[in-house]
């Protein structure tokens, strides 16, 4: 299975109201239309600018960072904004073995689909992590940071997820223990027998606030460094109530508990891969369900942001270049105030769909 990682390796990556009554577009936020994947060198070498196709912000993969360019794309008058890894960087398991999830067997678990987590409760990959989310904000002038793979070890970007249940590791029973007053048996395998059956919820209660303090702690790091920046978060496009609560039992995503330390809420409804080819619509009932649990219309004076990342390159699925408007449609659509699409390295492979983009952001400044 082709991870997304993998995927952007190969590769080389008029806004409407949703809800009916809503305010009119003119009382509306100014859009964000941005590009994920990179930095926009095959734009500039043609003699062009962002501008010339309606981009004013790109999101770049915090290793591929570089001063020069930063500088030049905010000269251009683009926002720059960094991704970061969260919990899936893999790497740190060849020196820190220890730290891999652990499954219901008492076990390392497998990577799911190739993709391999890494333990939410190990305070050596938390420590690695923060240390170098500290050194990117220190070292960089970006305009904001978007946290990605910040979910629990599991493959989730694809038509058909595989969701193991993890993770079952000493140091999350102990830290279950001392939070809830709850006693595990020694015996690993025993001890998910219970949490996935009769302390299911709080369990489920448990993992979604250690990932959640891990925004927190990376909040104020943030807040420390650069301020006036953004963090956002790349996130699972499901609604709570969808494939049996999945997105906060397997995946320990809790985004009401997230959203006082988060600025701007990233949903991934990426409708052809995940199984809704031919049908961008998706897209905005996944924005507006978000916009519901959240309580965010997309109006003036709201303190959190949605601006969804939409594909609009080929993963997998197929996406026509006579779709592209559509997709970034209803992906700026309420409660939606900003949008980027998928990813700069497939796009920049296709310049119809570059142009196609170009189109439909200008048109949202019509």
């Amino acid at each position: 299975m082709t991870t997304r990682r993998a995927f952007l390796s190969a590769s080389g990556l008029a806004a409407a109201g949703f809800f009916s009554g809503c305010v009119a577009p003119t009382r509306r936020r100014p859009m964000t239309t941005g590009i994920y994947g990179g930095f926009l060198r095959q734009i500039l070498e043609r003699g062009e600018k962002p501008a010339d196709y309606g981009i004013d912000a790109v999101w770049v993969g915090s290793g591929a960072l570089r001063t020069d360019e930063i500088a030049r794309h905010r000269e251009l008058g683009l926002k720059v904004y960094a991704e970061f890894n969260s919990m899936h960087q893999a790497a740190f398991l060849r020196d820190h073995p220890d730290a891999a999830p652990v499954g219901t067997d008492g076990r390392p678990c497998p990577a799911p689909s190739g993709w391999q987590g890494v333990s939410a409760h190990h305070a050596g990959y938390r420590r690695d992590r923060m240390q170098e989310f500290r050194r990117v904000l220190e070292t960089f002038e970006i305009d904001g940071i978007w946290l990605d793979y910040h979910h629990s070890h599991a493959a989730w970007e694809q038509a058909e997820p595989e969701l193991p249940d993890t993770d079952f590791c000493p140091a999350a029973l102990r830290g279950f223990t001392d939070t809830t007053g709850i006693p595990l048996p020694a015996d690993i395998p025993a001890a998910a027998a219970r949490l996935l059956g009769i302390h299911r919820d709080r369990w489920t209660e448990y993992r979604c606030g250690v990932f959640t303090d891990w925004i927190r702690e990376y909040r104020a790091i943030q807040k420390e460094v650069r301020p006036k920046s953004l963090l956002g978060t790349f996130h699972c496009p499901w609604g709570e109530g969808e494939r049996e609560g999945a997105i906060r039992h397997k995946l320990a995503i809790d985004l009401r508990a997230q959203a006082p330390h988060l600025d701007v809420f990233s949903i991934m409804p990426y409708h052809a891969r995940f199984g809704h080819a031919g049908d961008p619509a998706w897209i905005s009932r996944q924005t507006a369900q978000l916009g519901e649990l959240l309580g965010l219309r997309g109006e003036p004076g709201e303190k959190k942001l949605i601006w969804p990342i939409v594909q609009s390159s080929d993963w997998g699925e197929r996406v026509p270049v006579n779709e592209i408007a559509e997709v970034i449609r209803h992906g700026l659509k309420a409660p939606a105030t900003g949008v980027m699409t998928f990813a700069w390295s497939g796009i920049a492979k296709e310049w119809p769909k570059v142009e196609a983009i170009g189109n439909a952001y200008r048109s949202t400044r019509s």
